[in-house]
């Protein structure tokens, strides 16, 4: 690390001359195949494998390697690898490291694209799964079996934003010698590092704070000194590579990343705090708030939070939620976060969501509080509320 000042480091990260060319940000180098004016040279190319090193394009050029530079001093790894989206990372990572016979441990309150992957997908190669209870800790050893390869978790969890005790399970991994894979999307690298914690790839849809503008789809998975190598062949081999034009968006959202996170945290809070004195309100699901699952290892382990946090109700069913939904005007339905604007998703309960994880309690409504004023925001919510207690 370069600064010990994270806002430094995001500012100043991934822009060495090579890149740059003596401008303020890297070039857009845009290119398939390249070139040698010699043997020499392209056996020289060939040996490093193309990591930072111009070899094809495929294993990426200037733009790539500024970007993978910047992400891998951010979360503190050994290197980075770029894929097209955050599920095209974990698909890919999860592929570089299991094989027909092995067995995974998921957190049951995993992003649900990850359990069908593991469900339709590794389970047709011969790769088992088994979900386990995401406040487990180190009990996690009770689900380790012969032919454990990995243990993946994901802090805060989907939806309901549960957060794992990871040095814990990390060191009865470690004591199995079983692999540690985290979905850092929330986290993002500034507010938590995995890899400080002991695990051993960090993995993030870049497509939200990193990008931070809801337009480019990418995914990184940065891994330590002992898993770079085989993350960055595998991933090669699989036929991973973003385009330079995405590789200098996030670069350029990166840039901004702490001073739009400082917002989001901010008013995300305020709004939060607001709900949680609301009457049809039961309990808020925001790392930070003592009602939220782990909220001890979220003090602990994350220098702060984000604008993404979910608030469950004491009561209702699907008509009341479509009403609430259909009432919002600043917050828009859609499936992504980590953009400028403001989202909402609902569930009315966590079935076909979780398989080892109970859920005794109403609806789940996921916000992601964006850079809108935080006045409209509320106004927003208290008549859909309004409307929602209606059609009870």
């Amino acid at each position: 690390m370069s600064s010990k000042n994270k806002n430094t480091q995001l500012v100043s990260s991934g822009r060495k001359k090579a890149y740059t060319h003596g401008v303020v940000n890297p070039v857009i180098q845009r290119a398939s195949t390249i070139v040698f004016d010699s043997v020499s040279e392209l056996k020289e190319a060939a040996k490093t494998r193309g990591d930072k090193t111009l070899f094809y394009g495929r294993r990426g050029t200037t733009t790539h390697f500024a970007l993978q530079e910047a992400i891998t001093e951010l979360e503190g790894g050994e290197g980075c690898a770029l894929y097209s989206c955050g599920a095209a990372a974990i698909s890919q990572t999860l592929l570089s490291f299991l094989k027909s016979g092995d067995h995974i441990l998921i957190v049951d309150t995993v992003y649900e694209p990850t359990r069908d992957f593991c469900d339709k997908i590794l389970a047709g190669l011969g790769i088992s799964t088994t979900y386990y209870p995401p406040m487990i800790g180190a009990d996690i050893e009770e689900y380790i079996q012969d032919n454990t390869k990995m243990l993946f978790l994901e802090s805060p969890g989907s939806i309901t934003m549960e957060v794992q005790d990871v040095p814990a399970m990390v060191k009865v991994a470690n004591d199995h010698n079983v692999m540690t894979v985290l979905d850092n999307t929330y986290g993002n690298g500034l507010h938590y590092r995995p890899l400080e914690h002991g695990v051993d790839i960090s993995i993030q849809a870049a497509t939200k704070y990193i990008v931070g503008h809801s337009d480019v789809m990418m995914g990184v998975a940065v891994a330590n000194k002992k898993y770079w190598p085989t993350l960055r062949e595998h991933s090669y081999l699989l036929g991973q590579c973003t385009s330079a034009d995405d590789a200098y968006l996030a670069l350029r959202g990166l840039r901004t990343m702490a001073v739009r996170l400082n917002q989001h945290e901010k008013a995300a809070l305020e709004v939060a705090k607001w709900l949680e004195q609301h009457a049809l309100v039961d309990h808020i699901r925001h790392p930070a708030f003592t009602t939220c699952p782990g909220h001890e290892f979220f003090k602990r382990d994350f220098d702060g939070s984000n604008g993404l946090f979910s608030f469950v109700m004491k009561a209702g069913n699907q008509h009341a939620i479509d009403a609430f939904l259909d009432s919002l005007q600043h917050f828009k339905m859609g499936f992504s976060w980590g953009g400028f604007e403001s989202l909402v998703t609902a569930n009315l309960s966590m079935k076909g969501l979780r398989s080892q994880t109970g859920w005794e309690h109403g609806p789940v409504i996921r916000l992601h509080i964006g850079l809108e004023d935080v006045e409209d925001l509320i106004a927003d919510l208290q008549q859909a509320l309004a409307i929602y207690e209606q059609h009870l």
